[in-house]
């Protein structure tokens, strides 16, 4: 069954031991399978059955080294029934790509971004991802998509603090001052594909000329 996955983040190591800067290509390239999976990081590593997604839902994937959680990886697949095409997969904390990795500050990822970019609100299901429409972070080579996931310093929040223009279903842009205030930091970074097929369909076709 092919199923239309979302890009969540999850942590990854871009090797079975040593932690680099990944690439979007290999085991990470977006004609991925389970079974490359198994070969790179050794079949005894590697679990693949029904695994949590938000909102209490479950989804078939692939998980790298289940009883280390610091070398988890997550890989999730469009076709879940051959266990193939990449949707999506998390880097681990050692691990980064484009510079991204956990523990960077909003400020830092605008910098690398090159501009500023928008994550949703805190303390829902959704709360703190952020992707990147434009910028440096919107073109990755090997065609990967990134996203991000952010998380408040919780302890810096007082009572009577207003956290409403960082809280819930809206959107927040990286400049919003209160970011910094609660030390925001990167949480987790993870890489995805569209659906087999949609790059092609997202292709815009030329406006018809309408001049006489």
């Amino acid at each position: 069954m092919l199923r239309r996955a979302l890009l969540l983040p999850v942590l990854v190591l871009a090797t079975p031991v040593l932690a680099e800067e990944i690439r979007c290509e290999g085991v990470f390239a977006a004609d991925s399978s389970a079974e490359r999976v198994a070969e790179v990081f050794g079949k005894d590593n590697v679990v693949t059955g029904e695994t949590p997604g938000p909102e209490g839902s479950t989804y078939i994937a692939t998980t790298v080294f289940p009883n280390d959680p610091a070398r988890t990886m997550i890989f999730g697949w469009w076709d879940e029934e051959a266990h193939r095409d990449l949707a999506n997969v998390t880097l681990p904390a050692g691990d980064s790509i484009a510079g991204l990795k956990p523990g960077l500050t909003v400020k830092e990822v605008e910098a690398l971004n090159g501009e500023p970019f928008i994550m949703t609100g805190f303390w829902w299901d959704y709360g703190g991802y952020a992707g990147f429409q434009s910028g440096a972070l919107s073109s990755i080579a090997g065609g990967c998509i990134v996203s991000v996931s952010f998380s408040p310093d919780e302890s810096i929040i007082t009572d009577g603090m207003n956290t409403d223009p960082v809280s819930g279903d809206i959107e927040v842009p990286s400049g919003e001052p209160l970011l910094e205030t609660l030390n925001v930091r990167v949480e987790s970074v993870s890489i995805g594909y569209p659906f087999p097929g949609m790059e092609e369909e997202m292709v815009e076709e030329p406006a018809e000329d309408t001049r006489g």
